[in-house]
């Protein structure tokens, strides 16, 4: 049943479903975790992807009209209850497409947006930048917002394993001549904000990693230890 469900939130969030039976899905999210939770593990699988997509140019007036019906949803979404594993949940990308006549990678990214502005609004606004970190193989494991102001959040997609001994710590390449600074360490594969130092702000394609480091933190003040994932940065608003 587990596999089912995963398969049909992988369809609802790339926008594969017809219209009705995206509308009834995105009822079930409202009322079934399970089926909220599968939504938002398919969302993060694809991230990737839609941070990636080509440009495309719009329509005259697609911004506004996008940030109209954004509001709107906003609206309904005070009405209803929300619950720890649905808060993030974005709505279908079928929907948008429906709405718009929007490609497939573009309904994707609005749907993600249209998440990050629904679901997270109790997070400080706009990060800069965020930077899909991805291990050897090529497989999600970390997504990192620098948000520019000596905060960053980091939340894992997917499972980690922390050798004993060992701590996992979090780096960014600002540039060649400053070299790797230390954003913070992580006590578990739990999802954290961070302090990191005060640097300038970042950019598209800066470089960010995890590594695993002796307890306490690399002893050089640079990174030592066998890198667990990284990722360059894609930047959200105009740097």
């Amino acid at each position: 049943m587990t596999a089912d469900r995963d398969a049909r939130a992988d369809d609802f969030v790339l926008g594969l479903l017809d219209p009705a039976e995206a509308e009834a899905l995105e009822r079930a999210l409202e009322l079934d975790p399970a089926w909220a939770a599968a939504v938002e593990r398919a969302r993060l699988r694809f991230l990737p992807l839609d941070l990636t997509a080509p440009d495309v140019a719009l329509r005259q007036g697609f911004w506004a009209d996008l940030a109209r019906r954004i509001e709107e949803a906003s609206q309904e979404a005070e009405g209803i209850p929300q619950t720890p594993v649905a808060a993030n949940v974005t709505r279908p990308p079928s929907a948008w497409r429906r709405a718009f006549g929007l490609p497939l990678g573009l309904a994707a990214a609005i749907g993600l947006l249209g998440g990050v502005l629904i679901g997270q609004r109790l997070m400080p606004p706009d990060p800069l930048v965020i930077a899909v970190l991805l291990d050897e193989v090529g497989t999600p494991r970390a997504i990192v917002e620098d948000y520019g102001r000596e905060t960053a959040r980091i939340r894992f997609v997917s499972d980690v394993t922390v050798p004993a001994g060992r701590q996992m710590q979090v780096w960014t390449l600002p540039s060649p001549q400053v070299g790797p600074v230390s954003i913070g360490l992580l006590e578990g594969p739990e999802g954290t904000s961070l302090a990191p130092p005060q640097l300038a702000p970042p950019k598209d394609g800066q470089l960010y990693e995890i590594t695993l480091e002796p307890a306490g933190g690399s002893p050089t003040g640079r990174p030592t230890g066998p890198i667990l994932a990284k990722g360059l940065a894609a930047a959200q608003i105009d740097l």
